[in-house]
């Protein structure tokens, strides 16, 4: 594929760009500041430091490709932010201008208690997570109506508490519900299953749902 990741820097955007280079793919990685990006991947993809917020900025990153990835999220889940909105409004301004259809968004399980999870998860921890993370979740459900209204082939991949071990090399999906007892996922295993729902048609127009 020719796939654009955007917030290629993160700690899950690293992952994602170093699995698509791995697969073979053809990488443009988004950033905004190119140092933050490891060396070896700098020499594999080509780099664009660019303002995401500015659509015209980021057309043509996003022109031509079979997949847009964002794993853009916020540091700071305490205070308001619109990161993840304005960021989500954006790329997909770009998109449409560019005539680019698949899309991914990288938001979050906490967001949605129900159907998936068991009753501690769905009436207890959750509940208290959307409270401490009020500010985080409602920019991530923003993100989300943003790209459910889109009108683009999107896919909005939700993973619960995300870790930097090395991972598993493997990962749990559920489409349009929650995954059962998934109560987190090593980011290498996150950046797999973005790099694997952008590739399948099956996912389009779905909220799924990966954990450990």
């Amino acid at each position: 594929m020719r796939i654009t990741i955007f917030g290629a820097t993160g700690g899950t955007g690293v992952h994602a760009v170093r699995r698509a280079l791995d697969a073979g793919h053809e990488v443009t990685a988004v950033v905004r500041d190119q140092a933050g990006l490891p060396a070896e991947l700098r020499a594999c993809a080509d780099v664009v430091q660019a303002d995401v917020m500015d659509p015209g900025a980021i057309e043509e990153t996003v022109k031509g490709r079979d997949a847009v990835v964002t794993a853009i999220g916020t540091r700071d889940g305490g205070r308001p932010t619109s990161v993840c909105a304005d960021s989500t409004r954006g790329i997909l301004a770009a998109m449409a201008a560019a005539g680019t259809e698949r899309f991914v968004l990288t938001s979050a399980s906490g967001l949605h208690a129900g159907p998936g999870d068991d009753p501690l998860t769905r009436f207890v921890a959750k509940p208290l997570l959307q409270r401490f993370l009020k500010h985080a979740f409602a920019d991530m459900r923003a993100a989300e109506a943003l790209t459910r209204d889109s009108g683009l082939a999107w896919t909005i991949v939700r993973p619960p508490r995300l870790t930097n071990g090395p991972g598993n090399g493997r990962y749990r999906k559920a489409a349009d519900r929650n995954v059962l007892g998934g109560v987190s996922i090593a980011r290498t295993d996150l950046a797999t299953a973005l790099l694997d729902v952008a590739g399948d048609p099956s996912s389009i127009r779905h909220v799924v749902s990966v954990a450990g």
